[in-house]
């Protein structure tokens, strides 16, 4: 599943994957990562020493360790169920699929209702075609609602593998539960009809389904894949394009949408049995890692691919998985792998690029996105990906020439679906000390972001309104956008910082402190964010706490140009506040007594702690 139905379903589909996995994993269970060779690690000498680095390995989500060592404790204490079990999984998340059908049988023979294992020698019969046997490992693969989900769809692609389309189509008609159960029954059942030849079945089942849910990717493409093959082109190109609407320019659907209208045929979604268990599996790993639980996701998209190897977005959705799992190597490898001739291949190329920048191959991620662009010139995408590397290189002004090559694509296209490629050469031209064209662009996004996208609205008024305060501008206005970015993003630290920061400049100590040590406390890892409150512990009077921020910021390793700034604080302190000469023509002000005895005088023309954000300004204009 793709879209956003594969999120309102995957709270249900969840289920079915917790309900197959394991109690007994603990740790492991949660902690998964991808393949890497068995061999890279040395056992230890002993069975302790080989659990506890195996334990070690799952708590830092390095399945291919856990796997390994893990083996090395079942060959040390091969009685031992709870060791085998978790190899299992281990061997599972790491795609070690061969071990991991060999540990599935010893656990089978142990304990025939190990949901998983018998889930996992199902799959391994599906694909060898022993339909009836697979039949039987799905009965006994789990109990209950959730469980029930998997092993009915799996259990109707057996029979249609075997050639029983009524009983494949009754099996699937069984499957009840909560009200999402009917979409996926129908869609499953629309292509289960279209493999077994029933047409006027399949049409029904999956305009049902495409009825019901116009979101999800994988129902737009089988129903519009099924109508363009039964010559109603005409309805094809309306489902794409109306997906189109909601999730412009995602890549299946643009080369759909270009082969319909030059000409071309489309195939079908699902051509076999095989393909069809593959495409239940991949359901379930993908509204599995949309949730969070990336052990079971990957585990199934694992089983996935076994089925069926070409299933790009399974490899897709499997990169992006090991991505959120921090993994850009790992990552990298699924991304690889994807078709050279599938749709998703630039998509991930991109990604591979970006994750090199990750794992700090700066050089290695600008040589392969420049090579993606060359290869694909007129591509907005991958020339918005090498300006984010740029970018991120601190390359700032290649970075703004390569989005402004970018911006030149648009053409006609809906300005607002890329609003983020204004904002990126904003924060690259504000980098680069350009500071009228940042702010073109960067009031040129907060105008294109949608209004569906609130927590993206609140990083572009944070960045422009930041940026105002920082220059010590437009405070009144600045104050207002960073309240409603606030109000969008209560635990972003970098916004509340932005907030304190505005108090700041305002001259409220109190208020500054109040928020950045928010801040603080969401981000405290963060240099820029302590260095903030201690200059707000200064200018309150804490001096010793300001030295210690400074300290702590200093340790945070800060920028070259911050770290110095830093040293001449922790030396010198704050300078004094600057005071307005006297003359005749400006007389000194009377002393009053100040709101606070701690804290130091105001800045000139700020307002007092009791003046509303906006009396700076009128003091200037005599507003």
């Amino acid at each position: 599943m793709n879209g956003n139905a594969a999120r309102r379903t995957a709270s249900v589909l969840a289920l079915a994957l917790a309900a197959s996995l394991p109690l007994s994993v603990g740790v492991l269970a949660a902690q998964p990562r991808d393949s890497s060779p068995i061999s890279d690690y040395e056992p230890a000498e002993s069975l302790e020493g080989n659990f506890l680095s195996a334990y070690i390995a799952g708590a830092s989500r390095d399945t291919a360790a856990a796997a390994s060592f893990y083996r090395e404790a079942v060959k040390a204490d091969p009685r031992n169920a709870e060791l085998l079990e978790r190899a299992f999984v281990s061997l599972l998340a790491d795609g070690a699929l061969p071990d991991a059908f060999r540990a599935a049988e010893r656990l089978s023979a142990r304990d025939g209702a190990n949901g998983l294992a018998q889930l996992a020698l199902g799959v391994r019969q599906i694909k060898a075609g022993q339909w009836a046997a697979a039949r039987q490992n799905f009965a006994r693969s789990g109990r209950g609602a959730a469980a029930d989900l998997t092993a009915t769809l799996l259990t109707a692609w057996a029979y249609a593998g075997a050639g029983d389309g009524k009983r494949a189509l009754e099996t699937v008609s069984r499957l009840k539960g909560e009200r999402y159960y009917n979409t996926f029954r129908d869609y499953h059942a629309g292509l289960i009809a279209s493999v077994v030849g029933d047409q006027a079945e399949a049409e029904r089942r999956l305009k049902a389904a495409y009825d019901t849910d116009r979101n999800t990717l994988r129902i737009v493409d089988a129903y519009a894949r099924f109508e363009a093959q039964a010559g109603r082109t005409d309805l094809a190109i309306q489902a794409y394009t109306e997906f189109d609407s909601l999730l412009p320019r995602h890549p299946i659907v643009r080369d759909a949408l270009d082969k319909l209208k030059a000409g071309k045929p489309l195939t079908r979604l699902i051509t076999t049995a095989q393909e069809g268990a593959a495409e239940v599996l991949y359901g379930l790993g993908s509204a599995g890692s949309t949730q969070g639980d990336e052990l079971p996701a990957v585990v199934y998209l694992r089983l996935a691919l076994y089925l069926a190897p070409e299933h790009a977005l399974a490899r897709l959705t499997l990169a992006d998985t090991l991505d959120r799992m921090k993994q850009p190597d790992r990552a990298n490898e699924a991304y690889m792998q994807i078709p050279s001739n599938s749709p998703l291949k630039l998509n991930a190329d991109i990604q591979v690029g970006l994750n090199l920048e990750q794992m700090g191959k700066g050089e290695e991620a600008l040589a392969h996105l420049d090579a993606a662009m060359r290869a694909h010139p007129d591509d907005i995408d991958v020339i918005t990906a090498l300006g984010n590397v740029q970018r991120s290189r601190k390359k700032y002004e290649e970075a703004a020439a390569t989005y402004s090559r970018a911006i030149a694509l648009i053409g006609e296209r809906p300005l607002q679906n890329y609003w983020t490629t204004f904002y990126f050469r904003g924060t690259a031209y504000e980098r680069a000390k350009q500071w009228s064209k940042a702010e073109a662009d960067l009031k040129k996004a907060l105008e294109l972001v949608p209004p569906n996208q609130p927590a993206a609205k609140a990083q572009v008024l944070n960045y422009l309104a930041y940026s105002w305060v920082d220059q010590n501008i437009n405070i009144d206005e600045a104050f207002k956008m960073l309240k409603q970015a606030v109000d969008a993003a209560p635990r972003d630290g970098m916004i509340i910082d932005s907030l304190g920061w505005a108090y700041y400049r305002l001259g409220r100590w109190d208020e500054a402190t109040r928020e950045l040590e928010k801040a603080v406390e969401l981000k405290p890892g963060d240099p820029t964010i302590n260095d903030h409150l201690g200059d707000a512990y200064w200018r309150s009077g804490r001096r010793l706490e300001g030295k210690f921020q400074w300290q702590h910021a200093k340790d945070l390793n800060p920028e070259p140009e911050d770290l110095e700034k830093i040293n001449d604080k922790l030396k010198n302190g704050l300078p004094e506040l600057d005071k307005p000469t006297a003359t005749a023509e400006n007389p000194p002000a009377p002393v009053a007594a100040p709101h606070n005895p701690e804290n130091p005088e105001l800045p000139k023309g700020a307002p007092a702690p009791n003046e509303p954000p906006g009396a700076a300004d009128k003091k200037k204009t005599g507003g």
